[in-house]
C-alpha cells in the first residue's frame, strides 16, 4: 500500500472541523503529534487504525473557563484532575476570576510551567494572569486604591507574564482583594494586555440586579484600553436578575455590529459555585483571610453582616440577598462531611440556629475553606447565552473534594447531548465549534481547535447519539456517556471512558 504512515488512524467516523462548517467524510491520521486530514478512501498506513463508523471526530475540546490550575499539583486526586478530560477536554483555561497560580503561589509562569510538566498531566493547561492574585501580591489584601507606584508595578509583572506565554488578565471583581480596584486600575491593566494583543477577561462586578451598569464598565475598560473583551460565564443571576439577558445580550450583538471584539463563556447550569466567603460583604475581608476570621468570631461584626445582607452594601453583588440561604448548599467541607449536599437554611433549621451563626462557624472550623453551589439561575437565561453565536462553552470548573458542582465533568457533554440532541437549541457543527475553534481564537491557541493539516494532534471522537452528561449534584464526577477516544498530543489518553497511563499534558503558551 502507498501513502504516508500514521502513528494512527481514525476512519469511517464523520468530521466536525471545529470552524462550525457541515459534517464531512474523512480519515485523520497521527504522526508525531500533528494531524493530517485525507478523504475517506485515500491509501493510508498506520500502526494503529479504528474504524468507528457512527461517531464524530473533532479537535479536542477547549474549556474556555475553569479553576483548575492547581487539580493535577494540589493531591485532588485523579478522579477530580480528569474530569475534563474524560469529557474530551484537550486544553483547560485557567487563572479566571482574577485568580491564578501566579506570581503566588509560583513567582511566575515559568515556574508554573515546569510544576505542571514536573507533575504530569493528561491534558493541556493555559492560563491567565489573575487581577487579585497580582494585586494581592503587591498592594495585599487591604481595601484601598494602588498607589501609582503600586500599579507600575502590577503592570510590570503582568507585562513579564503576558510576553511568557499566559493568555491575558483576568478579574474577578466581586471578589476581594480584586473587588477594592477601582475602574481606572483595571484599564491600566487592561492596557498591558492590549499591548500583547491578548483579551480582558472578567468576571463582571456585578451579574444580578447590577449587571447591566457591570457590562457597561467592562466596556468602559476595553474601549479605553484597546484589549479584546471576553465576558467570563455571562449570566443574570438571582430574582433581580432573572430575564436580564434579554438586555445584556442584544447590547454585546450591538457592540459587535459596531466593531467591538467582545465575547463570552457559558456553563450549560442554572447553578453557580463560589466559595462560601464570597457570601460576606466587602468589608469584612479587608486585611485578608486571616482578619476575616477574626471578625468572624466577633459577635457585633455577625451581626454587622447579617445586617449587610438584608439591607445590601452598595456596589455589592450580594448574592444572598438576591436569592436566600435555601439556595446556597455545601459543596465542600474536609472536616464536616455530612454537611456536603444541604443547604445553609437547612442546616441552621435543624440546628435552630441563625444561618449567619452557621456560616461563621463552619468557616471557622474549615479555616475559611468551604465551596459552595449555588443556585441563582433561570434556564431561559441559560438558553439565551448558549444560543448567541459569540458565546463559548467553559465549565467554570472547580475541582475540589467534596461534592463539586457536576459541571467539571458534564458541561460539555451537556451541551451536545441535552441542549444539542435532545433540545435541538444547537446544531453539533455549532455545538463543536463553540469548543474549539471559537474558544482556540480568542485566547491565542495557535493550530489548536480546528481539524487542519499540521495541526496539534488534540482530538474527541464521541458518538452523537449517545453523549450525555451523567454527573449530578448528588455523584458530581460521573464520566459521560458516548466519549470514544480523546487524544493529546497524539497520545490516547481516553479510551471507551476509561483514561491511559499516558501523561503527554502541558502548560501551553498564548
Amino acid at each position: 500500500m502507498s501513502g504516508p504512515r500514521f502513528s494512527l488512524l481514525i476512519r469511517g467516523a464523520d468530521l466536525a472541523d471545529g470552524t462550525g462548517a457541515p459534517l464531512t467524510a474523512g480519515q485523520v491520521g497521527v504522526t508525531g503529534g500533528r494531524l493530517r486530514v485525507l478523504p475517506p478512501d485515500a491509501p493510508v498506513r498506520a500502526d494503529r487504525v479504528l474504524d468507528l463508523p457512527g461517531c464524530v471526530v473533532a479537535p479536542g475540546f477547549i474549556d474556555a473557563h475553569t479553576h483548575s490550575d492547581l487539580t493535577t499539583l494540589d493531591g485532588t486526586g485523579d478522579a477530580a484532575a480528569h474530569g475534563a478530560v474524560l469529557q474530551g477536554v484537550t486544553v483547560e483555561i485557567c487563572g479566571n476570576c482574577g485568580s491564578s497560580a501566579f506570581p503566588a503561589p509560583y513567582p511566575d509562569f515559568g515556574a508554573f510551567a515546569r510544576a505542571h510538566a514536573e507533575g504530569g498531566r493528561a491534558n493541556h493547561l493555559a492560563s491567565l494572569v489573575g487581577h487579585g492574585t497580582l494585586r494581592g501580591s503587591v498592594v495585599g489584601h487591604d481595601a484601598r486604591a494602588a498607589t501609582a507606584g503600586e500599579l507600575a508595578a502590577m503592570c510590570e509583572v503582568l507585562d513579564r507574564a503576558l510576553a511568557d506565554g499566559a493568555a491575558g488578565l483576568s478579574t474577578g471583581l466581586i471578589y476581594t482583594p480584586g473587588s477594592y480596584a477601582d475602574t481606572a486600575e483595571v484599564t491600566a491593566l487592561a492596557a498591558v494586555a492590549a499591548a500583547h494583543r491578548k483579551p480582558y477577561v472578567t468576571h463582571l462586578r456585578d451579574e444580578m440586579s447590577g449587571v447591566e451598569a457591570a457590562l457597561e464598565e467592562a466596556v468602559r475598560i476595553a474601549r479605553d484600553s484597546g484589549a479584546p473583551l471576553h465576558v467570563s460565564h455571562h449570566k443574570t443571576a438571582g430574582r433581580d436578575g432573572w430575564g436580564g439577558t434579554e438586555r445584556t445580550l442584544p447590547r454585546l450583538h450591538a457592540l459587535r455590529a459596531e466593531g467591538m471584539d467582545v465575547t463570552c463563556d457559558v456553563y450549560p447550569y442554572t447553578a453557580g459555585s463560589t466559595g462560601l466567603a464570597a457570601m460576606l460583604p466587602p468589608w469584612a475581608h479587608d486585611g485578608g483571610p486571616r482578619r476575616l476570621l477574626e471578625r468572624l468570631r466577633d459577635a457585633g461584626q455577625r451581626e454587622r453582616m447579617r445586617a449587610a445582607i438584608a439591607d445590601g452594601v452598595p456596589g455589592w453583588e450580594n448574592t444572598v440577598g438576591n436569592g436566600g440561604w435555601d439556595r446556597i448548599s455545601v459543596a465542600g467541607a474536609a472536616r464536616h462531611p455530612e454537611l456536603q449536599g444541604r443547604t445553609v437554611a437547612d442546616i441552621a433549621s435543624a440546628r435552630g440556629a441563625d444561618a449567619i451563626d452557621v456560616v461563621a462557624e463552619l468557616l471557622l472550623a474549615e479555616e475559611g475553606d468551604v465551596t459552595i453551589i449555588s443556585h441563582s439561575m433561570r434556564e431561559d437565561d441559560v438558553r439565551r447565552v448558549l444560543a448567541a453565536p459569540f458565546a463559548m462553552i467553559g465549565s467554570d470548573g472547580v475541582p475540589k473534594p467534596g461534592l463539586p458542582h457536576p459541571r467539571w465533568a458534564g458541561t460539555f457533554a451537556r451541551v451536545l447531548g441535552h441542549y444539542g440532541r435532545e433540545l435541538g437549541l444547537l446544531a453539533l457543527p455549532e455545538a463543536v465549534h463553540k469548543m474549539t475553534g471559537a474558544t482556540a481564537a480568542r485566547f491565542g491557541l495557535t493550530g489548536r481547535g480546528v481539524l487542519r493539516d499540521g495541526g496539534h494532534a488534540d482530538l474527541v471522537v464521541f458518538d452523537p447519539a449517545v453523549i450525555a452528561d451523567r454527573a449530578t449534584f448528588t455523584e458530581p464526577l460521573l464520566a459521560p456517556s458516548g466519549v470514544r477516544l480523546v487524544a493529546v498530543a497524539g497520545e490516547v489518553v481516553v479510551e471507551d471512558g476509561e483514561t491511559t497511563s499516558a501523561r503527554p499534558g502541558r502548560v501551553i503558551p498564548c
